[in-house]
């Protein structure tokens, strides 16, 4: 079975400005995603991955960025471990999660999740 691999604050950010084409998905329920998400991410809650990530995600070989709150939440383990499980071949975790990137000062964004955004 494929593993999940471990992606760093700096390659994330790296990647994505660069516009590198990368799915981040937050895996804490809407409220915690409401109050603050990375930008551009969409809100796959890690107990509703079966039911969304074929709306959100579609594309199998996607690469895909999953974070949650810290290294202490373990949301995104779950979450991650499932999309593998699913068939997606490209599951990265952002282990440190989103305390880590708003304590080095990176942007957020507020709001709820687009419904099916892509």
């Amino acid at each position: 079975m494929m593993e999940v691999t471990a992606i760093s604050r700096d390659e994330l950010k790296g990647n994505l400005d660069r516009g590198h084409s990368i799915v981040v998905v937050e895996a804490l329920g809407p409220v915690y995603f409401e109050e603050a998400h990375l930008p551009g991410a969409l809100n796959l809650p890690h107990d509703r991955v079966d039911e969304l990530a074929p709306r959100l995600i579609p594309d199998k070989n996607a690469e895909v960025v999953v974070y949650c709150s810290n290294l202490a939440c373990q949301n995104s383990v779950q979450a991650s471990r499932r999309l593998v499980q699913l068939g997606y071949r490209n599951v990265y975790e952002y282990e440190a999660g989103k305390q880590d990137w708003i304590e080095a000062g990176l942007p957020v964004e507020s709001g709820p999740a687009a419904e099916g955004a892509a």
